[in-house]
């Protein structure tokens, strides 16, 4: 099992199988969603820790972020491969 931390909710932690999506997460703990396809970017959210943990960044976020993004993500795009991630928003 992964585990999810929101470093802004008193550090909140939920736990989820190995490579799940993590939008149903953030959604619950308040993360702001408007489209879930990647193009709007309101659910940008920053890694605080643990980005090794997440697949690699979709075409999508590469798009909206910038490649060289490297401690934001958008929380509709990201799985969560393993271990602990750190976020916020």
């Amino acid at each position: 099992m992964a585990k999810l931390i929101f470093t802004h909710n008193n550090g909140e932690e939920v736990e989820l199988p190995d490579d799940s999506p993590i939008a149903e997460a953030c959604e619950q703990s308040g993360v702001p969603f408007a489209c879930t396809e990647g193009v709007c970017g309101t659910c940008v959210i920053e890694i605080k820790e643990g980005k090794e943990n997440l697949s690699p960044p979709t075409q999508e976020e590469q798009d909206f972020l910038g490649e060289g993004a490297c401690d934001e993500r958008l929380a509709c795009q990201c799985r969560i491969k393993k271990g602990q991630v750190r976020i916020t928003f």
